[in-house]
């Protein structure tokens, strides 16, 4: 099969759009710098916190509905053992977005924080509070893999091209134009992006539903024609899954650099909060096409078509089920249009997880530890840098993936279980300490590896009650995920009051603290205000290493 020259003549008139989109942006983003009283490194950062309202809801729908989202859907959809009901990514993501605005965009937004290490640093202080960086990292950069795998498998069906060839295509130029602009020109292309995903989708939809090998979804949705019905169902054994996954999506959509990026931009703590129950509504709208692919997926009988059998499901290409109906149910045309939807949704993402994860290190670790003196110029190409090697890492991410669906959950289950409870603690708890913190750390983050992790062959250590293995698959039943976050909070409380009593009843502190106020008032009583010689500052170290030892 030959590659696709007027899909791939299309793909590439695409990617100009948007590098010249990013390009203009950055050039915006020299203007905002005369203008704004942050430094070059903030704009980059959080664009000078002067994103208007209508870019902001945009960029930040863009960010949330990424290639993982809409591939991941579709592939959901049409597995036969999920279906809509288990599709839960849309509610889950729009759920989150409500209760961060109501809870978490005024403590976040109102303290002016850079990124959202930034808290942690400033209660545990900036070694202690630097080590959230690395979930949320390892969050980002798998995130980041998924949606450029998304892509991958997208243009290797479509175009006949090497999905290695199709990501780093991808990569570089989002790297490039998220090294020109910052946050601008991220901000900018997302729009960009968004308004190509609703059209291309839209488009594509009608044309895979009317196709004559497909059956009608109203009918398949309950009725078995090609496989199970696509509606899918929850049973009864199935409902603590179901609520902790459909919990995990809602709560664990919370704690991204990547929305709070788009929080500290803008130039209000009401607008950010507006721009997040409009991004909701988004999450929910740009979900449908998604949902109507995979149902046609399922209602289709796939021998009536080029494709031929064993269906999709049977080969193990669910995750690549959006790209193969676009390939095989629609008109040539109408796939090239596809691929226009599937690379917005991965560009507008991926440049999002890219420059966040750069935020990050260049704010809380360079900044904050390893060069304390940076200046704004060092900063500022930190962050360039760090994008090209963080776009690096998820390319390389990329390869190694078979499911979109699977690294996605992954991502987002490591930042559930970690990052979360330590988020509420720090806002929202009083007397948390860096003990309690790392406690709760290694707490959730030991307690998710030992409940085992299918997608990458770890096996479960701790079998939660109604553990079965079902079509040689092993599943949790037990709403686990959930459990390893409240655990992981309770521990940080735990550990962070207990050292907390313990500091201030420890007999040592008592008599370290007669001491300092003993020698406070020789030191005022002396003529000169201060010890004035060597042998009392000997005695009064020795009568103190004596008092300790009785």
């Amino acid at each position: 099969m030959a590659v696709n020259i007027p899909g791939l003549t299309a793909v590439i008139a695409f990617y100009v759009i948007i590098l010249a989109t990013g390009i203009w942006a950055a050039w915006k983003s020299r203007k905002e710098e005369k203008a704004c009283t942050g430094t070059r490194s903030e704009i980059a950062m959080v664009g000078g916190r002067n994103l208007k309202f209508i870019i902001g809801t945009l960029t930040t729908s863009a960010t949330y509905i990424g290639g993982g989202y809409i591939n991941g859907i579709a592939e959901m959809l049409y597995s036969p053992e999920g279906g809509l009901l288990w599709t839960q990514i849309p509610l889950g993501y729009a759920f989150g977005l409500i209760c961060a605005s109501l809870f978490f965009v005024k403590p976040m937004r109102s303290n002016n924080y850079l990124t959202m290490i930034d808290p942690f640093q400033e209660k545990y202080g900036k070694k202690a509070g630097s080590i959230m960086f690395i979930p949320a990292l390892l969050g980002s950069l798998l995130w980041a893999g998924a949606i450029l795998a998304a892509l991958g498998s997208t243009m290797s069906v479509i175009l006949d091209l090497r999905p290695s060839v199709c990501i780093i295509l991808s990569t570089c130029v989002v790297v490039v134009y998220t090294l020109l602009g910052g946050l601008y020109s991220v901000a900018y292309t997302d729009v960009i992006q968004l308004i190509f995903m609703i059209i291309c989708m839209w488009i594509c939809v009608p044309f895979a539903m009317v196709n004559k090998a497909t059956e009608n979804i109203a009918y398949t949705a309950l009725n078995e024609v090609y496989q199970t019905p696509w509606i899918g169902k929850v049973d009864l054994e199935h409902l603590g899954r179901w609520l902790d996954d459909l919990l995990f999506l809602t709560l664990g959509s919370i704690p991204w650099q990547e929305y709070f990026q788009r929080v500290f931009s803008m130039t209000s703590v009401s607008q950010a909060k507006m721009t997040s129950y409009c991004a909701a509504v988004f999450c929910i709208f740009l979900a449908i096409p998604s949902a109507l692919v995979g149902a046609v997926a399922a209602s289709t009988d796939w021998n009536k078509t080029s494709y031929g059998l064993p269906a999709p499901f049977e080969r193990g290409e669910s995750g690549m089920i959006l790209p193969i109906v676009l390939q095989y149910l629609c008109p040539a045309y109408v796939s090239v249009i596809g691929i226009g939807a599937i690379a917005a949704a991965v560009m507008s993402s991926a440049d999002s997880a890219l420059l966040s994860s750069s935020s990050m290190f260049a704010n809380n670790i360079y900044k904050n530890i390893l060069r304390k003196k940076a200046s704004d110029r060092e900063l500022l190409w930190v962050i360039r840098v760090s994008v090209v090697v963080f776009g690096t890492v998820a390319s390389g991410l990329a390869f190694c993936s078979n499911s979109v669906y699977g690294l996605w959950f992954v991502s987002g289950e490591l930042v559930y279980a970690i990052v979360f409870p330590q988020l509420i603690c720090v806002l929202f708890i009083p007397n948390m300490n860096a003990y309690g913190s790392v406690a709760g750390f290694l707490v959730g983050l030991v307690m998710r590896l030992l409940a085992g992790e299918p997608f990458l062959n770890i096996a479960a250590v701790i079998q939660y009650p109604w553990y079965k293995i079902i079509n040689g698959n092993p599943i949790q039943l037990f709403p686990f995920k959930t459990l390893t976050m409240l655990m992981a909070l309770a521990v940080t409380v735990a550990v962070s009051y207990l050292t907390r009593f313990l500091s201030f009843h420890n007999p040592l502190h008592e008599k370290r603290k007669a001491y300092d106020v003993n020698r406070s008032h020789n030191v005022t009583s002396t003529p000169q205000g201060e010890i004035t010689s060597v042998s009392e500052r000997v005695n009064n170290q020795i009568s103190f290493t004596n008092s300790v030892s009785e």
